[in-house]
């Protein structure tokens, strides 16, 4: 997952994301994963295996968007401006927040646990 909040923070997030072996990125992918266990009353992260391709995918969307945000958050200097950082982190945050609206949807909530 981390290349895909690598892709979703851009070319200009720190390198420090990269670097140092990933522990920052994947602090801040843990961190995502565990916000959505308890933002949405399941642990999404303890049951992965068990779901169906549609919600990994879906779950990994949400985090590797939350996860992207922290990046950018982490260090915007590299960013042409802060604007650029800030309309970055809008696009994730809205996005994040569909893929949590259907996470938390009991229709959907059936869906997963019954697929």
């Amino acid at each position: 997952m981390s290349g895909a909040v690598l892709n979703k923070a851009g070319t200009n997030v720190s390198t420090t994301m990269s670097s140092d072996a990933g522990e920052e990125l994947e602090e801040f992918i843990n961190q995502a994963e565990s916000y959505i266990n308890v933002l949405t009353r399941y642990n999404f992260i303890d049951n992965f295996a068990g779901l169906n391709a549609d919600v990994k995918k879906l779950l990994e969307e949400a985090a590797s968007n939350l996860a992207a945000i922290y990046a950018i958050q982490y260090d915007m200097s590299g960013y042409t401006s802060r604007v650029e950082a800030e309309d970055m982190i809008n696009i994730l945050w809205a996005r994040f927040k569909d893929c949590i609206r259907l996470l938390e949807n009991q229709e959907a909530i059936t869906y997963i646990k019954g697929a």
